[in-house]
Protein backbone atom coordinates (compact mmCIF):
# COMPACT_ATOMS: atom_id res chain seq x y z
CA UNK A 1 0.00 0.00 0.00
CA UNK A 2 1.23 3.45 -1.25
CA UNK A 3 2.13 6.59 1.25
CA UNK A 4 -0.97 8.30 -0.04
CA UNK A 5 -3.28 5.06 -0.02
CA UNK A 6 -2.14 5.35 3.28
CA UNK A 7 -3.44 9.06 4.18
CA UNK A 8 -6.00 8.31 2.11
CA UNK A 9 -7.81 5.59 4.55
CA UNK A 10 -6.39 7.90 7.77
CA UNK A 11 -8.62 10.96 6.55
CA UNK A 12 -11.61 8.57 4.85
CA UNK A 13 -12.06 7.10 8.94
CA UNK A 14 -11.50 10.63 9.95
CA UNK A 15 -14.94 11.29 7.57
CA UNK A 16 -16.82 8.01 8.68
CA UNK A 17 -16.22 8.58 12.41
CA UNK A 18 -17.61 12.18 11.63
CA UNK A 19 -20.54 10.83 9.74
CA UNK A 20 -21.85 8.27 11.93
CA UNK A 21 -22.95 10.73 14.35
CA UNK A 22 -25.41 12.58 12.19
CA UNK A 23 -28.82 11.31 11.22
CA UNK A 24 -30.14 13.27 8.35
CA UNK A 25 -32.19 10.35 6.95
CA UNK A 26 -33.38 9.82 4.50
CA UNK A 27 -30.41 11.39 3.23
CA UNK A 28 -27.01 9.60 3.52
CA UNK A 29 -24.47 10.11 6.24
CA UNK A 30 -21.66 11.68 4.69
CA UNK A 31 -18.40 13.24 5.85
CA UNK A 32 -15.94 15.30 3.81
CA UNK A 33 -12.11 15.91 4.26
CA UNK A 34 -10.22 18.55 2.16
CA UNK A 35 -6.80 18.73 1.75
CA UNK A 36 -4.46 21.18 0.31
CA UNK A 37 -1.83 20.62 -2.11
CA UNK A 38 0.97 19.72 0.47
CA UNK A 39 -1.74 17.28 2.28
CA UNK A 40 -2.58 19.02 5.13
CA UNK A 41 -6.15 19.38 6.54
CA UNK A 42 -7.72 22.66 5.61
CA UNK A 43 -11.49 21.93 5.91
CA UNK A 44 -13.89 19.44 6.92
CA UNK A 45 -17.94 18.23 6.64
CA UNK A 46 -20.50 16.51 7.79
CA UNK A 47 -24.14 16.58 6.08
CA UNK A 48 -26.24 17.08 9.81
CA UNK A 49 -29.87 16.97 8.27
CA UNK A 50 -31.74 16.53 5.16
CA UNK A 51 -32.38 19.93 3.63
CA UNK A 52 -28.83 21.31 4.82
CA UNK A 53 -25.79 21.79 2.95
CA UNK A 54 -23.74 18.78 2.18
CA UNK A 55 -20.92 17.28 3.64
CA UNK A 56 -18.32 18.36 0.38
CA UNK A 57 -19.62 21.99 0.06
CA UNK A 58 -19.31 22.92 3.90
CA UNK A 59 -15.56 21.19 3.82
CA UNK A 60 -15.19 23.26 0.39
CA UNK A 61 -16.34 26.43 1.94
CA UNK A 62 -14.43 26.16 5.13
CA UNK A 63 -11.06 25.21 3.15
CA UNK A 64 -11.81 28.32 0.35
CA UNK A 65 -8.87 28.98 -1.53
CA UNK A 66 -6.63 26.87 0.63
CA UNK A 67 -8.40 24.05 -1.25
CA UNK A 68 -7.32 24.77 -4.57
CA UNK A 69 -5.45 22.11 -6.77
CA UNK A 70 -5.90 19.76 -3.56
CA UNK A 71 -7.89 16.67 -2.77
CA UNK A 72 -11.43 16.29 -1.78
CA UNK A 73 -11.94 12.83 1.01
CA UNK A 74 -15.60 12.29 0.56
CA UNK A 75 -17.47 9.05 2.43
CA UNK A 76 -19.89 9.17 -1.02
CA UNK A 77 -20.20 9.80 -4.42
CA UNK A 78 -20.82 13.62 -4.77
CA UNK A 79 -23.89 14.24 -6.62
CA UNK A 80 -24.89 15.61 -9.52
CA UNK A 81 -28.46 16.63 -9.34
CA UNK A 82 -30.22 19.31 -7.89
CA UNK A 83 -32.37 18.43 -4.93
CA UNK A 84 -33.05 20.46 -2.11
CA UNK A 85 -29.43 21.94 -2.61
CA UNK A 86 -27.25 22.53 -5.33
CA UNK A 87 -25.23 19.55 -6.49
CA UNK A 88 -22.11 18.97 -5.23
CA UNK A 89 -20.04 18.36 -8.26
CA UNK A 90 -20.94 22.12 -9.03
CA UNK A 91 -19.01 23.14 -5.97
CA UNK A 92 -16.28 20.95 -6.66
CA UNK A 93 -15.60 22.12 -9.78
CA UNK A 94 -15.64 25.91 -8.43
CA UNK A 95 -13.07 25.21 -5.85
CA UNK A 96 -10.79 24.23 -8.59
CA UNK A 97 -10.10 20.83 -6.71
CA UNK A 98 -7.34 18.37 -8.76
CA UNK A 99 -8.33 15.06 -7.24
CA UNK A 100 -11.57 13.44 -5.67
CA UNK A 101 -11.17 10.17 -3.29
CA UNK A 102 -14.34 8.65 -2.74
CA UNK A 103 -15.63 5.78 -0.28
CA UNK A 104 -18.06 4.58 -1.72
CA UNK A 105 -20.67 4.47 -4.61
CA UNK A 106 -23.90 5.71 -4.34
CA UNK A 107 -26.58 3.47 -4.92
CA UNK A 108 -29.44 5.74 -5.49
CA UNK A 109 -30.22 6.08 -8.78
CA UNK A 110 -30.22 9.56 -9.02
CA UNK A 111 -26.82 9.79 -8.48
CA UNK A 112 -24.94 6.77 -9.23
CA UNK A 113 -22.41 7.00 -11.35
CA UNK A 114 -23.05 10.65 -12.20
CA UNK A 115 -21.30 12.65 -10.34
CA UNK A 116 -18.15 10.57 -10.93
CA UNK A 117 -18.68 10.84 -14.83
CA UNK A 118 -19.23 14.78 -14.76
CA UNK A 119 -15.88 14.87 -12.64
CA UNK A 120 -13.67 13.09 -14.65
CA UNK A 121 -14.70 14.79 -17.84
CA UNK A 122 -13.74 17.72 -16.23
CA UNK A 123 -10.18 16.41 -15.92
CA UNK A 124 -10.47 15.68 -12.03
CA UNK A 125 -8.52 12.67 -10.66
CA UNK A 126 -10.58 10.01 -9.13
CA UNK A 127 -9.84 7.64 -6.63
CA UNK A 128 -12.52 5.10 -5.77
CA UNK A 129 -13.90 2.45 -3.42
CA UNK A 130 -11.42 3.38 -0.52
CA UNK A 131 -12.97 1.94 2.47
CA UNK A 132 -16.43 1.25 0.91
CA UNK A 133 -17.03 -1.56 3.16
CA UNK A 134 -16.94 0.90 6.37
CA UNK A 135 -18.64 3.30 4.54
CA UNK A 136 -21.65 0.94 3.89
CA UNK A 137 -21.45 -0.43 7.38
CA UNK A 138 -21.77 3.42 8.97
CA UNK A 139 -25.34 3.54 7.31
CA UNK A 140 -26.28 0.07 6.45
CA UNK A 141 -29.96 1.56 6.43
CA UNK A 142 -29.39 3.98 3.80
CA UNK A 143 -27.79 1.51 1.20
CA UNK A 144 -30.65 -1.13 2.12
CA UNK A 145 -33.23 1.58 1.11
CA UNK A 146 -31.96 2.68 -2.12
CA UNK A 147 -31.60 -0.84 -3.41
CA UNK A 148 -34.99 -2.24 -2.44
CA UNK A 149 -37.26 0.65 -1.98
CA UNK A 150 -37.93 -0.46 1.52
CA UNK A 151 -36.41 0.42 4.81
CA UNK A 152 -34.16 -1.77 6.72
CA UNK A 153 -36.29 -3.39 9.02
CA UNK A 154 -34.90 -4.08 12.51
CA UNK A 155 -37.03 -6.75 15.22
CA UNK A 156 -36.21 -5.98 18.57
CA UNK A 157 -37.42 -8.45 21.54
CA UNK A 158 -36.74 -8.92 25.16
CA UNK A 159 -36.65 -12.34 25.99
CA UNK A 160 -35.87 -14.61 28.90
CA UNK A 161 -32.91 -17.00 28.63
CA UNK A 162 -35.65 -19.58 27.53
CA UNK A 163 -37.02 -17.89 25.28
CA UNK A 164 -40.08 -16.22 25.81
CA UNK A 165 -41.14 -12.55 25.74
CA UNK A 166 -44.03 -12.71 28.51
CA UNK A 167 -45.84 -14.69 30.80
CA UNK A 168 -49.14 -16.64 29.63
CA UNK A 169 -50.70 -14.10 31.21
CA UNK A 170 -49.68 -10.81 29.15
CA UNK A 171 -46.92 -9.61 31.23
CA UNK A 172 -43.61 -8.74 30.51
CA UNK A 173 -42.28 -5.64 32.35
CA UNK A 174 -39.77 -6.36 33.01
CA UNK A 175 -38.02 -9.29 31.59
CA UNK A 176 -34.58 -7.01 31.11
CA UNK A 177 -33.00 -4.32 33.21
CA UNK A 178 -32.32 -0.43 33.08
CA UNK A 179 -29.51 -0.97 31.05
CA UNK A 180 -31.18 -3.30 28.71
CA UNK A 181 -34.10 -0.82 27.96
CA UNK A 182 -31.84 2.18 27.85
CA UNK A 183 -30.00 0.61 24.98
CA UNK A 184 -33.41 -0.46 22.88
CA UNK A 185 -34.01 3.28 23.10
CA UNK A 186 -30.92 4.00 21.34
CA UNK A 187 -32.04 1.44 19.26
CA UNK A 188 -35.36 4.29 18.73
CA UNK A 189 -33.06 6.97 18.55
CA UNK A 190 -31.11 5.46 15.42
CA UNK A 191 -34.70 4.54 13.77
CA UNK A 192 -36.76 6.92 11.78
CA UNK A 193 -40.01 5.06 12.69
CA UNK A 194 -40.89 2.62 15.12
CA UNK A 195 -43.63 0.01 14.07
CA UNK A 196 -45.99 -1.94 16.40
CA UNK A 197 -48.98 -3.99 16.29
CA UNK A 198 -52.54 -3.14 17.36
CA UNK A 199 -52.53 -5.43 20.19
CA UNK A 200 -49.06 -3.80 21.93
CA UNK A 201 -51.11 -0.41 21.53
CA UNK A 202 -54.44 -1.74 22.66
CA UNK A 203 -52.73 -3.57 25.73
CA UNK A 204 -50.14 -0.75 26.58
CA UNK A 205 -50.74 2.34 25.06
CA UNK A 206 -46.95 3.34 24.26
CA UNK A 207 -45.46 7.00 23.14
CA UNK A 208 -43.13 5.14 21.21
CA UNK A 209 -41.14 8.10 22.04
CA UNK A 210 -36.81 7.72 22.66
CA UNK A 211 -36.29 8.31 27.23
CA UNK A 212 -32.98 9.22 27.29
CA UNK A 213 -31.47 11.67 29.87
CA UNK A 214 -30.33 14.52 28.15
CA UNK A 215 -31.54 13.27 24.87
CA UNK A 216 -33.40 16.09 22.41
CA UNK A 217 -32.85 14.42 18.98
CA UNK A 218 -35.82 13.74 16.64
CA UNK A 219 -38.13 11.58 17.65
CA UNK A 220 -38.90 8.72 15.50
CA UNK A 221 -42.75 8.44 13.23
CA UNK A 222 -44.96 5.60 15.41
CA UNK A 223 -46.54 3.14 12.59
CA UNK A 224 -48.87 1.13 13.80
CA UNK A 225 -50.06 -2.17 11.78
CA UNK A 226 -53.94 -2.45 12.83
CA UNK A 227 -56.63 -5.18 12.16
CA UNK A 228 -60.06 -5.21 12.14
CA UNK A 229 -60.63 -5.02 15.89
CA UNK A 230 -61.70 -1.38 17.13
CA UNK A 231 -59.23 1.01 17.17
CA UNK A 232 -60.09 3.92 20.07
CA UNK A 233 -58.88 7.69 19.40
CA UNK A 234 -57.62 9.05 22.75
CA UNK A 235 -54.24 6.53 22.28
CA UNK A 236 -51.03 8.52 22.50
CA UNK A 237 -49.53 7.03 19.57
CA UNK A 238 -52.42 8.70 17.27
CA UNK A 239 -51.73 12.23 19.42
CA UNK A 240 -48.23 11.61 17.97
CA UNK A 241 -49.59 11.66 14.44
CA UNK A 242 -49.08 8.14 13.86
CA UNK A 243 -49.46 6.22 10.35
CA UNK A 244 -52.21 3.70 10.79
CA UNK A 245 -51.56 0.66 7.86
CA UNK A 246 -54.82 -1.35 8.36
CA UNK A 247 -57.27 -3.68 5.88
CA UNK A 248 -60.00 -1.54 5.66
CA UNK A 249 -60.60 2.69 6.27
CA UNK A 250 -60.68 3.96 9.81
CA UNK A 251 -62.02 7.23 11.17
CA UNK A 252 -59.09 8.23 13.25
CA UNK A 253 -57.55 12.08 14.10
CA UNK A 254 -54.16 10.26 11.99
CA UNK A 255 -53.57 9.37 8.66
CA UNK A 256 -54.73 5.45 8.07
CA UNK A 257 -53.24 3.64 4.94
CA UNK A 258 -55.12 0.85 3.55
CA UNK A 259 -52.99 -1.96 2.53
CA UNK A 260 -55.28 -4.99 2.20
CA UNK A 261 -54.43 -8.95 1.79
CA UNK A 262 -57.43 -10.78 2.84
CA UNK A 263 -57.93 -9.80 6.30
CA UNK A 264 -54.75 -8.52 7.23
CA UNK A 265 -52.30 -5.72 6.14
CA UNK A 266 -50.01 -6.21 3.03
CA UNK A 267 -46.59 -6.33 5.29
CA UNK A 268 -44.53 -5.58 2.42
CA UNK A 269 -46.79 -3.15 0.92
CA UNK A 270 -46.95 -1.44 4.07
CA UNK A 271 -42.91 -1.67 3.89
CA UNK A 272 -42.87 -0.26 0.47
CA UNK A 273 -44.97 2.49 1.33
CA UNK A 274 -42.39 3.81 4.02
CA UNK A 275 -39.76 3.27 2.10
CA UNK A 276 -41.52 5.58 -0.54
CA UNK A 277 -42.53 8.26 2.48
CA UNK A 278 -38.47 8.44 3.27
CA UNK A 279 -38.13 6.23 6.15
CA UNK A 280 -34.71 4.53 5.74
CA UNK A 281 -34.45 2.70 9.22
CA UNK A 282 -37.28 0.95 10.49
CA UNK A 283 -37.48 -0.45 14.22
CA UNK A 284 -40.14 -3.27 14.70
CA UNK A 285 -41.02 -3.39 18.53
CA UNK A 286 -44.14 -5.46 17.80
CA UNK A 287 -45.98 -9.03 19.22
CA UNK A 288 -45.89 -12.23 18.11
CA UNK A 289 -47.94 -12.32 15.17
CA UNK A 290 -46.63 -8.78 13.39
CA UNK A 291 -43.01 -10.47 14.02
CA UNK A 292 -44.36 -13.53 12.78
CA UNK A 293 -45.71 -11.53 9.29
CA UNK A 294 -42.54 -10.15 9.01
CA UNK A 295 -40.38 -13.52 9.24
CA UNK A 296 -42.71 -15.10 6.54
CA UNK A 297 -42.57 -12.49 4.29
CA UNK A 298 -38.80 -12.53 4.76
CA UNK A 299 -39.04 -9.20 5.77
CA UNK A 300 -36.54 -8.91 8.75
CA UNK A 301 -33.51 -7.64 8.28
CA UNK A 302 -31.63 -7.59 11.48
CA UNK A 303 -32.81 -8.66 14.88
CA UNK A 304 -31.73 -7.55 18.00
CA UNK A 305 -32.79 -9.65 21.34
CA UNK A 306 -32.19 -8.99 24.74
CA UNK A 307 -31.82 -11.93 26.88
CA UNK A 308 -32.74 -11.16 30.77
CA UNK A 309 -31.14 -12.71 33.33
CA UNK A 310 -34.27 -14.80 34.13
CA UNK A 311 -35.59 -18.26 33.70
CA UNK A 312 -39.36 -18.24 32.48
CA UNK A 313 -39.34 -22.18 33.30
CA UNK A 314 -42.04 -22.92 31.72
CA UNK A 315 -44.06 -22.20 28.43
CA UNK A 316 -45.52 -18.55 28.19
CA UNK A 317 -45.29 -16.43 25.04
CA UNK A 318 -42.57 -16.84 22.29
CA UNK A 319 -41.09 -14.13 20.26
CA UNK A 320 -43.18 -15.35 16.78
CA UNK A 321 -46.10 -16.88 16.58
CA UNK A 322 -45.63 -19.69 14.44
CA UNK A 323 -45.56 -23.52 15.20
CA UNK A 324 -42.08 -25.24 15.26
CA UNK A 325 -42.49 -28.68 13.86
CA UNK A 326 -39.48 -30.08 13.37
CA UNK A 327 -35.82 -29.26 13.64
CA UNK A 328 -36.07 -29.12 9.82
CA UNK A 329 -38.24 -26.01 10.28
CA UNK A 330 -34.94 -23.60 12.24
CA UNK A 331 -33.92 -20.76 10.25
CA UNK A 332 -30.39 -20.75 10.13
CA UNK A 333 -28.71 -17.05 11.25
CA UNK A 334 -25.47 -15.26 10.99
CA UNK A 335 -24.97 -13.92 14.66
CA UNK A 336 -22.76 -10.90 14.35
CA UNK A 337 -22.26 -9.49 17.99
CA UNK A 338 -22.92 -10.36 21.30
CA UNK A 339 -22.15 -8.48 24.62
CA UNK A 340 -23.50 -8.07 27.98
CA UNK A 341 -25.58 -5.33 28.68
CA UNK A 342 -25.90 -4.48 32.69
CA UNK A 343 -26.88 -8.20 34.16
CA UNK A 344 -28.35 -9.50 30.39
CA UNK A 345 -27.18 -10.08 27.30
CA UNK A 346 -27.02 -8.11 23.55
CA UNK A 347 -27.33 -10.58 20.38
CA UNK A 348 -27.65 -8.90 16.75
CA UNK A 349 -28.71 -11.23 13.91
CA UNK A 350 -28.95 -11.33 10.32
CA UNK A 351 -31.14 -14.27 8.74
CA UNK A 352 -29.34 -16.29 6.18
CA UNK A 353 -30.07 -15.77 2.77
CA UNK A 354 -33.48 -16.72 1.40
CA UNK A 355 -34.02 -17.92 5.12
CA UNK A 356 -37.82 -17.84 6.37
CA UNK A 357 -40.35 -20.22 7.80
Amino acid sequence: MSVWSDVYDEHMRSAIEAAAAENPHPNPRVGAVVLDADGAVVGTGVHQEAGGFHAERLALDQAGVSGRGGTLVVTLEPCNHQGRTPPCVEAILEARISRVVIGADDPDTSVAGGGVERLQAAGIEIISDVLADEVEHMDPAYFHHRRTGRPRVTLKAALTLDGQVAAADGTSQWITSREARDDGHRLRAEADAVMVGAGTVLADDPELTVRLPGYDGRQPLPVVIAGRRPFPNDLRVIERNAVIFAPTARDLDTEVVVVESGERVDLEKALRELGERGIVDLLVEGGPILADGLLEGRLIDRCVFYLGAKLAAGRGRAPFNGIFETLEDAIDVHIHDVSTVGPDIRVELTLAAGETR
